[in-house]
């Protein structure tokens, strides 16, 4: 195979949709396999719809992936500048060698001109196409025009008849009938270039391998290869990525939940977790493979020819069950590295504390991990290692504080049998208790629910013994009192 040399290019309209970081991590993946390269490209040239912060945001999100790019904004390399915005000379330079080549024109058509052949065209039934009026302008009408100021756009001249051929790895042989084209514009009126005009001459310039990219962009496909054609470019290898579809099938939005990285990543899912669910968006392993798979395992063997051609469907809940899967074996120093922002917003620490306790949060985040799927829940899971019980969960007062018989002298006799101890750790307060159940002839639920309400205000928990530990001696006899005290007011 040829140099390996892939594009993700991005349009700064918004933040980075999933449906964009999966393609992002397809490209790198597929470059990674065959020691290539990852070009970023940011296509900004739509300046009525670029939003100020979406490029960082874009450039922040993969790098949060790690989907690192080999050459681009804050990378360099030898094919810039990789901002369109920057790059309006080489679209300038090729729209002048086409029309010079007579393979295409100006064209001086005016706004209503062109709504009156829409509106004759709609009349008769048929779909808008461009009737071809400044195709055969002599040299000299052109020429004066032009210099007459008279804005014009260019156009490129499209075969009438016949079909385009398009090659996909994915799709196979798609090919579209040329009746359908007009002469389509590739120069706007203010000089800048049409989408497909300059995605084609930065391909061919970047030196473009492989254009792997959604599905939507498969109807741009043709048009490009005209582009390709007329400039006497090579053509790269086309792969188009099945769309995403929300659980009920339709198209994807906002409604259906989080769907930019951001947004995952505020809901505290993990880097690894969402790479590992989009790579299954589409793609699958062969053979017994687990569906925990890392990019190290999937670089080699992934492949364009095994991406699905179907539509994949997107489900939070599976990417939320897999996060679950990663937050139980994450290496335990950067699992709580990333959950302390999560426990500063949630006011539970200050800044300064997550450097002062961080052996503390650490032995927090090791002990809640199992129980919790992202790093939003696991801080929730964690509020009574940081705050004061303010409220017991109602099902669980009813249940152990006001039904079960003489349970303040129980808590009593639990907190009697902890106060002894100079050494607070689980093993020492579970002997504690075990010992204190089995004097008393009781089960281990008969105190250990209502202890572990007492001490989290919670009826579900860690281990509780885990849990006393970690709380500490001081702590677990003040909340143990307070809640003898509030039994016995009841």
């Amino acid at each position: 195979m040829e140099k390996v040399r892939v594009r993700f290019a991005p349009s700064p309209t918004g933040y980075l949709h999933i449906g964009g970081a999966r393609t992002a991590l397809f490209n790198w993946l597929f470059a990674k396999k065959h020691n290539g390269s990852l070009i970023l490209r940011i296509e900004d040239t739509d300046a009525d719809r670029l939003i100020d912060d979406s490029v960082q945001q874009i450039l922040d999100s993969l790098k949060w992936l790690k989907i690192n790019w080999d050459e681009g904004p804050e990378k360099g390399g030898n094919f810039g500048p990789y901002f369109q915005s920057q790059r309006q000379e080489f679209y300038t330079r090729a729209a002048q060698t086409l029309i010079s080549e007579k393979k295409a024109y100006h064209c001086f058509c005016s706004g209503e001109e062109i709504e009156e052949e829409r509106q004759k065209q709609r009349q008769e039934g048929k779909p808008y196409r461009y009737s071809g009026k400044c195709r055969n302008l002599s040299a000299e009408e052109v020429k004066e025009r032009l210099e007459q100021g008279q804005p014009s756009v260019t156009r490129l001249k499209v075969p009438e008849t016949g079909q385009v051929i398009v090659q996909d790895i994915i799709r196979g042989t798609v090919s579209f009938e040329l009746e359908q084209f007009d002469d389509f514009i590739i120069m706007k009126s203010n000089g800048a270039a049409a989408y497909n005009f300059a995605c084609v001459v930065d391909d061919h310039a970047m030196q473009i391998s492989h254009v792997i990219r959604a599905e939507e962009h498969l109807s741009n496909t043709p048009k490009q290869r005209l582009i390709y054609d007329a400039l006497g470019y090579e053509v790269p290898s086309f792969a188009h990525l099945s769309m995403i579809l929300a659980p009920d099938r339709s198209k994807l939005s906002k409604r259906h939940g989080a769907t930019s990285v951001g947004e995952f990543q505020e809901m505290g899912c993990l880097p690894e977790a969402l790479v590992n669910y989009l790579t299954l968006l589409g793609w699958a392993p062969t053979g017994e493979q687990s569906e925990l798979i890392s990019p190290e395992q999937t670089i080699p063997v992934f492949s364009l020819e095994k991406v699905s051609k179907t539509a994949a469907v997107y489900d939070v809940q599976k990417l939320i069950w897999l996060n679950g899967q990663y937050m139980t074996t994450y290496d335990l120093d950067s699992l709580t590295q990333q959950a302390l922002p999560f426990f500063i917003e949630a006011g539970l620490i200050s800044t300064r504390e997550a450097e002062e306790k961080r052996e503390y949060i650490r032995d927090v985040v090791n002990t809640v991990r199992e129980r919790v799927r992202t790093l939003k829940e696991l801080v929730e899971a964690s509020r009574y290692f940081f705050q004061d019980i303010v409220a017991y969960d109602e099902k669980g007062r009813e249940k152990y504080f006001v039904k079960q018989e003489n349970v303040a002298d129980l808590l009593s006799k639990g907190r009697a049998c902890l106060a002894p101890l100079e050494v607070f750790d689980v093993e020492r307060v579970e002997n504690a208790y075990r010992q204190l159940m089995k004097e008393l002839e009781i089960k281990g639920g008969t105190i250990i629910h209502p202890t572990r309400l007492a001490l989290t205000g919670q009826t579900v928990s860690p281990g509780l013994f885990d849990v006393m530990a970690l709380l500490g001696k001081e702590k677990c006899l003040e909340r143990l009192d307070k809640a003898i005290d509030y039994i016995q007011k009841l």
